[in-house]
């Protein structure tokens, strides 16, 4: 165990670098999903939201009744604590001083529902914040700080660069070396997935929502902003190892519930005038200024396929008035995509449970 832990700590070579990207392709390709011609960026005869969602289902089989990405989740419950520091800058009611209802799903990236926990170093958590005066805020964040790549036709082209070689049943490390070099824009995210490690659980891990938006104040006045969570009163957990059993999160996650709520803080982040706002692989500068707008906190979960958030189509375009969104082309993409997935899916009916297909013949990565 000792000599295992110290291979793990070493930084990975080039080549597991590439397959531990195409193992995390799939989070590229949709979190972002700029692929649809929403947004007038692809002729969509070329391409469209129903070939982004085919690509997917080329990549990781289809599982009736699954999401197309994101296929190993939990639905989660609470409400959100408002501090009220962040309704001057936004005239949403769920900014306002009180609590708010949220229904979330903590997650997996991949189309496989069937995929050990510990096989991609990528969480997500999304959120649904319901007012009562029926304002809806939807949102999706994901535990790594960067996104990889800026433009939808990079990121078609990076699915096809990850698709699985058949007689391997894993990416082409050639491949997805000769697609990263060719995009130089990735560099701070492979910065990350180089000693990026899987975590044992999801109460530990910081979600970013990568993409920008505006607030809107009550005389209509804008900000841009980004956003996270940051765990509260979480230790850090150990880092997943393969013998890790294959649903140790959702495990970890019922044990940590039945000794009190989780909480993490919502930090948003005050964008500059010359803060890029459509391009999702530039962080701003660390010294922007933070407002801490409240806490989500967790108290409840259910299986995803029972669980209240089993119907949501976390569409991050789905905002109440006071959040608007921005000029960056990943995200009228990504509602595009979400909803074409949203349609299959629910035309399926309820997630059927098969076997889990042998790790022996599954590939390495799930997009």
């Amino acid at each position: 165990m000792q000599q295992e832990s110290q291979r793990d700590a070493r930084p990975l070579d080039a080549r597991q670098i590439c397959l531990r990207l195409g193992a995390i392709g799939a989070i590229v390709l949709f979190s972002g999903a700029a692929f649809a011609y929403v947004g007038g960026w692809l002729d969509p005869q070329r391409l469209t939201p129903d070939r982004v969602v085919d690509a997917l289902e080329a990549n990781s089989g289809v599982h009736p009744g699954f999401r197309r990405n994101h296929a190993k989740g939990v639905c989660v419950t609470g409400h959100f604590e408002s501090s009220g520091a962040a309704h001057a800058l936004s005239a949403a009611a769920v900014f306002a001083a009180g609590n708010t209802p949220v229904t979330g799903r903590l997650a997996l990236p991949g189309g496989n529902p069937y995929a050990p926990d510990s096989s991609v170093p990528i969480r997500s958590f999304a959120l649904q914040f319901t007012s009562p005066n029926g304002e809806q805020w939807r949102t999706g964040m994901n535990s790594m700080p960067v996104f990889p790549l800026s433009t939808p036709q990079a990121f078609y082209d990076q699915q096809l660069a990850a698709r699985p070689d058949p007689k391997t049943g894993k990416p082409d490390p050639r491949r997805m070396q000769a697609f990263f070099a060719a995009h130089p824009e990735a560099a701070p995210f492979l910065a990350w997935a180089r000693t990026a490690r899987p975590s044992a659980s999801y109460a530990t891990e910081s979600y970013f929502g990568l993409n920008a938006f505006y607030f809107e104040d009550a005389r209509g006045k804008r900000q841009p902003v980004r956003w996270r969570l940051a765990p509260l009163d979480a230790g850090p957990a150990p880092a997943a190892q393969p013998g890790h059993d294959a649903d140790y999160l959702q495990s970890d996650l019922q044990q940590r519930l039945a000794q009190g709520p989780l909480r993490w803080r919502l930090l948003v982040t005050l964008g500059a005038a010359d803060d890029s706002t459509r391009d999702a692989t530039r962080q701003w500068p660390a010294d922007r200024p933070t407002v801490d707008a409240g806490t989500v906190v967790i108290t409840g979960s259910a299986p995803q396929d029972t669980g209240p958030c089993r119907d949501v189509n976390y569409d991050p375009t789905v905002l109440p008035p006071g959040i608007a969104i921005s000029d960056d082309p990943l995200l009228a993409a990504r509602s595009a995509a979400y909803a074409a997935s949203y349609e299959r899916r629910t035309h399926e009916g309820p997630p059927r449970r098969a076997a889990a297909p042998s790790l022996a013949t599954e590939p390495e990565h799930a997009p």
